[in-house]
């Protein structure tokens, strides 16, 4: 890793992505850049729906994790267990402190992570915010995750899981917003006889459909924005089904990240697409851009990029 980023980093921020493949990769990558094999104690902050197992897995591939998305949770916890017997057996552990403290105690998960990391071992902790007060020791990297990703090396003066937090939970709203707008959407193209989405990216408070070369979609984006609206307003619940797929109302489509939706469309609000096709000079294709929340404008967002010819 480049030890120059490792020694003096503060802190970095990334969109985050809602796609299961997306959000492994960046899990990879800061792991990559941010770092060693020293940090001992990963704090992960983020909101039900945000994520967090998916980064992990990302960030650490092939660690047993104390709970999944379809709440199964590893009993007894290795972590506990190993610690109460003073034989550590592996180098990674994860422990869920929102779902241990239904079972133990806080002072004896503290005891349980300090002697794991006594013995060299790495413990990977999901709302560390709820360990710190009692740990009364701040994590060697803290991960938050809302509707961006914080990588942060905290010293002696924070940031503080705390502060983490109030950023994180606040922001996964729109994120949320932006990932069922996205879904509706693509849904409502699809329709009108365009293409799936060649792939996708994140801007704040929104989404883009990226469609490559040569080719621009010919759909009204005025009327596309309208069925969307209109599919909102019905208020339909948004259910996951399996890993792969969501379903909203009796529409049903692929979906690799089912769990970060808004419960319902109503939940969605102010979804307004840029009504011009953004063309990418450097790849050639062209970008549907759509937008939630009240904060941001289209053009706060594209700045000057280009809008492509009709």
């Amino acid at each position: 890793m480049n030890t120059q980023i490792h020694e003096f980093l503060m802190h970095a921020v990334y969109f985050a992505p809602r796609g299961r493949r997306r959000i492994h990769e960046l899990g990879a990558d800061i792991t990559q850049r941010y770092m060693s094999a020293e940090d001992l104690l990963i704090g992960v902050i983020g909101d039900a729906g945000a994520g967090k197992s998916l980064l992990i897995q990302g960030m650490f591939p092939g660690l047993e994790l104390s709970n999944d998305d379809k709440g199964i949770n590893v009993r007894p916890l290795p972590l506990l267990y190993q610690a109460e017997n003073d034989n550590f057996e592996h180098h990674t552990y994860h422990i869920d402190m929102r779902f241990e403290l239904a079972f133990a105690q806080l002072p004896v998960l503290a005891d349980a992570v300090r002697k794991a990391m006594q013995e060299g071992c790495r413990v990977v902790v999901e709302h560390f915010e709820l360990l710190y007060p009692q740990l009364k020791m701040n994590a060697h990297v803290l991960v938050g995750i809302g509707e961006e990703v914080i990588i942060a090396r905290p010293g002696i003066f924070g940031p503080l899981p705390e502060q983490i937090k109030s950023i994180v939970y606040k922001s996964l709203a729109y994120r949320k917003m932006a990932h069922s707008a996205e879904d509706i959407t693509q849904k409502v193209l699809e329709r009108m006889g365009v293409p799936l989405a060649g792939d996708h990216d994140d801007i704040r408070r929104g989404f883009m459909l990226c469609y490559p070369p040569p080719k621009q979609p010919h759909a009204d984006l005025s009327l596309v924005e309208e069925l969307v609206k209109e599919i909102i307003a019905k208020d339909l619940t948004i259910v996951p089904e399996g890993n792969w797929r969501i379903k909203f109302g009796d529409m049903k489509m692929k979906c690799t990240g089912p769990r970060i939706h808004v419960r319902s469309t109503g939940e969605i609000e102010n979804f307004r697409l840029i009504k011009n096709y953004i063309h990418d000079p450097q790849s050639g294709g062209y970008r549907i851009v759509g937008l939630v929340g009240d904060e941001f404008t289209g053009e706060d967002v594209l700045g000057a990029v280009p809008a492509a010819s009709d």
